[in-house]
């Protein structure tokens, strides 16, 4: 680093992954210098076409850098990207230097993105220049090949923020019993906060109550200005099972939450709860929506995959159809609650469906269910809570540790973001369910394999 002139800008070499994850990226390094390798332009193109996030990042970016571009050639410094912002240029293909030809031989774009890099490191000897990606292998072959390289850490997420995100329940002891008695059996089932806490909670602060053998379970309602009893619920047939279920139903049955998160590891209800609170209140909602993003081995596209459009959507819609055989199974065949369930299917009342198929979509008066919402990225958890239209109420489900995306992390995905972004705003709550209740084996798998 001492070698670098502190007065000239930085270089960042962006790889394909960092627009596909965020196509603004080129905004997001302040007054230095960007360099998209032409391999990063070829990759994009096969990414154009289509209504997957993934299209829509690689359409944007050409959109953007046309914008910039026009009637303007690169010259050999770049263009100006904005206001306040470095240049910007394309670089042409570069072979590795001689010493390193017999390291890559394989002829892929990564291989080429990484020689483009170190030709520009290499003719900028009074600037620092770095590779940006987030392709963890790519990380590795440029750290071996003596390349500067970095993750993209704009929209990254703190490790402990990360942590925090698990311990939102604060668990109370030794609380005066007068107070206790006041919150679970007054009249208004409410204390004020400052019998059980020295500064104001923010909004949807969760408390266990201990006392004795008595757990009582409380919430910070900022619209009353009072921690309120959160009571037990039970939901279509679904009976909470632990602590956090009874917080999650509470924030799904309640009006003033629209938006809710739901994190936790396989088998802790996260979506049956969910669907089952939908149920309870379907008559306050024109519709209900459950999906989940279309994540495909390999990265390649549904139309890979045998038979017709429903054929091919069956392994995306079979989980979220579980969870409703789960309902369907508290009630005797031929019930009004059954037969309820199947009319609501068949008039799309209920409407079971990947996310792909929802975009573009206004939500208005809507119960919308997210499941899997770890495998989203930060920009499209933004893009769905915003076609939220009067009325509507969103559930965003899912766990941070198990991302099947290439290019998302537990700090970088999109329920991560919200989490962070959105926590103590009074219309969110997040509740990290931490029991797993699918059955004995499942949690005993969770916690040893």
């Amino acid at each position: 680093m001492a070698r670098h002139t502190k007065s000239k800008p930085k270089i960042f070499v962006l790889d394909t992954n960092i627009i596909l994850h965020d196509y603004k990226a080129i905004r997001k390094f302040k007054d230095n210098d960007i360099v998209i390798p032409i391999a990063v332009i070829e990759e994009l193109d096969k990414f154009k076409k289509g209504n997957d996030n993934l299209a829509y990042n690689a359409r944007g970016f050409m959109r953007d850098m046309d914008r910039i571009t026009d009637g303007v050639g690169f010259g050999t410094d770049g263009i100006p990207i904005g206001k306040g912002l470095g240049k910007i240029r394309i670089e042409p293909n570069h072979p590795f230097p001689e010493d390193m030809r017999d390291l890559f031989k394989d002829d892929i774009q990564d291989h080429r993105i990484l020689s483009t890099a170190i030709w520009i490191r290499d003719n900028n000897p009074d600037r620092f220049v770095a590779l940006v990606t987030k392709d963890i292998n790519l990380r590795m072959k440029s750290k071996a090949a003596g390349m500067e390289v970095q993750d993209y850490m704009t929209d990254r997420v703190e490790e402990e923020k990360v942590e925090n995100s698990v311990k939102e329940v604060q668990i109370l002891q030794d609380i005066d019993y007068g107070v206790l008695q006041e919150l679970a059996y007054g009249p208004e089932n409410s204390i004020a906060w400052d019998k059980i806490s020295e500064s104001r909670p923010r909004p949807n602060q969760l408390y266990k109550i201990v006392q004795d053998k008595t757990t009582v379970c409380a919430r910070f309602d900022a619209v009353t200005d009072k921690v309120v009893l959160v009571k037990t619920h039970v939901v279509y047939g679904i009976k909470p099972l632990n602590v956090e279920q009874k917080f999650a139903i509470d924030a799904c049955l309640n009006p003033d939450i629209k938006l809710v998160s739901m994190t936790g590891g396989a088998g802790t209800g996260k979506t049956l709860i969910a669907l089952a609170s939908a149920l309870e209140q379907a008559r306050d909602y024109d519709q209900i929506i459950l999906t989940r993003p279309t994540v495909v081995l390999g990265n390649q596209d549904i139309g890979f995959l045998p038979g017709d459009q429903k054929t091919k959507m069956s392994p995306f819609i079979q989980p979220l159809m579980d969870n409703l055989n789960v309902i369907k199974s508290r009630f005797k065949s031929g019930s009004k609650e059954a037969l309820r369930l199947d009319a609501m299917l068949k008039e799309e009342k209920l409407l079971i469906s990947p996310l792909a198929y929802i975009r573009g979509r206004s939500l208005g008066r809507v119960f919308f269910i997210c499941d899997e919402a770890q495998n989203l990225t930060p920009n499209e958890i933004k893009t769905i809570i915003t076609r939220a239209g009067e009325g509507t109420k969103m559930v965003f489900t899912g766990d941070i540790f198990q991302i099947d995306q290439p290019y998302l992390d537990q700090w970088s995905n999109g329920l991560t973001h919200l989490n962070e972004k959105m926590g103590g705003q009074r219309i969110f709550e997040h509740v990290f369910l931490r029991v797993g209740e699918r059955s004995e084996l499942s949690d005993l798998a969770a916690k040893l394999l």
